[in-house]
């Protein structure tokens, strides 16, 4: 499905820039658009993984009170994969699938780890295979893993909201720069041919592409930070 929507969306954007600015753009708005596609797939993977890390609070109090009640670290996380919803309901229940074909925790939880990787989640894995491995309580390990992960999530969610405009901007510049052209063709029909019908004009719109697309990235890469 990914694919054959990758397909429709390069073939039509290249269509696209063909009629409304020049045939020059076709290739160029096909090349964006496979890049789009592949940078929407990561986006929804990313999105994915912090949805889970959202969740990552309510699962180690779950987990906390499952073996405070007695229950063995298997069976409590067979329960939190019931218990919880997608997408940490989903990947727990990979888990207890892995558990229960005779896969050791740290396996399982090390093949969960590097599904969705992020510093959170690895914490709560080397708590658990540690504390699996060396037979001690977990609870009172993961009841102060609940608070970390707690406030983690808050954090993350002040930065998200204090970069906001940072990530707008990152994309209004390159939008400007098609509005340009848009503008430029609409005042003057036939203009982005002219331009783009010498070698030196099509050198001077890549360029401009090229100082777009390096402010695109520049402007994502400082508004970038790791929590």
């Amino acid at each position: 499905a990914f694919f054959v929507a990758m397909v429709a969306a390069v073939l039509g954007l290249w269509l696209l820039a063909s009629v409304l600015l020049a045939p020059f753009f076709g290739p160029i708005a096909g090349a964006a658009g496979l890049w789009g596609a592949f940078a929407y797939l990561g986006w929804q993977r990313q999105k994915r993984t912090e949805r889970f890390i959202n969740q990552l609070p309510e699962l180690s109090r779950v987990l906390a009170n499952a073996t405070q009640a007695g229950l063995a670290l298997r069976t409590a996380l067979a329960m939190a994969a019931e218990e919880l919803e997608a997408p940490a309901g989903e990947e727990l229940g990979k888990v207890a699938d892995q558990l229960a074909i005779g896969h050791s925790v740290e396996d399982a939880l090390g093949a969960l780890a590097e599904r969705l990787p992020s510093r959170e989640l690895v914490v709560l894995v080397t708590t658990l295979v540690l504390s699996n491995r060396a037979g001690g309580t977990v609870v009172s390990s993961l009841r102060n893993l609940t608070e970390t992960l707690e406030e983690r999530k808050e954090t993350r969610r002040e930065v998200r909201t204090q970069l906001s405009q940072v990530t707008a901007t990152g994309y209004i510049v390159p939008l400007m720069g098609l509005g340009a052209l848009l503008v430029m063709n609409n005042i003057w029909p036939g203009a982005l041919d002219k331009i783009t019908g010498s070698v030196l004009g099509q050198g001077a719109i890549l360029v401009a592409l090229a100082l777009y697309a390096l402010g695109f990235f520049l402007v994502r890469r400082l508004g970038k930070i790791d929590v």
